[in-house]
């Protein structure tokens, strides 16, 4: 069952080509917008740990800024590395962006 939580107000997305770090009921989430689509994933690199809301987009990509692997946004897939982080449904509810962290 979805466990919809409030992760940021809609004033509050970053920008396109942009990525920010948030939190949402202790889940540290990294909130992506490619061309003006949010997308949602966890937000540590299982490389080193790195912050992934402190790093950038490349295409369809959030790069660590630790060591810079790529993730794709749809899939939380880092094929070259062969690694992957968690992909979170959001949806927007009025002036709320909510996250499934379950």
């Amino acid at each position: 069952m979805a466990q919809w939580v409030r992760l940021c107000g809609v004033e509050e997305v970053p920008q396109p080509g942009k990525v920010v770090q948030l939190e949402a009921q202790g889940v540290d989430v990294c909130l992506a917008n490619v061309n003006g689509t949010l997308s949602a994933m966890d937000n540590w690199c299982p490389h080193r740990r790195g912050p992934l809301g402190e790093g950038w987009i490349e295409g369809d990509r959030v790069v660590c800024p630790w060591h810079a692997w790529g993730f794709e946004v749809s899939t939380g897939n880092c094929p070259e590395e062969h690694a992957h982080v968690d992909i979170f449904p959001l949806k927007t509810e009025g002036g709320d962006v909510l996250v499934d962290i379950t």
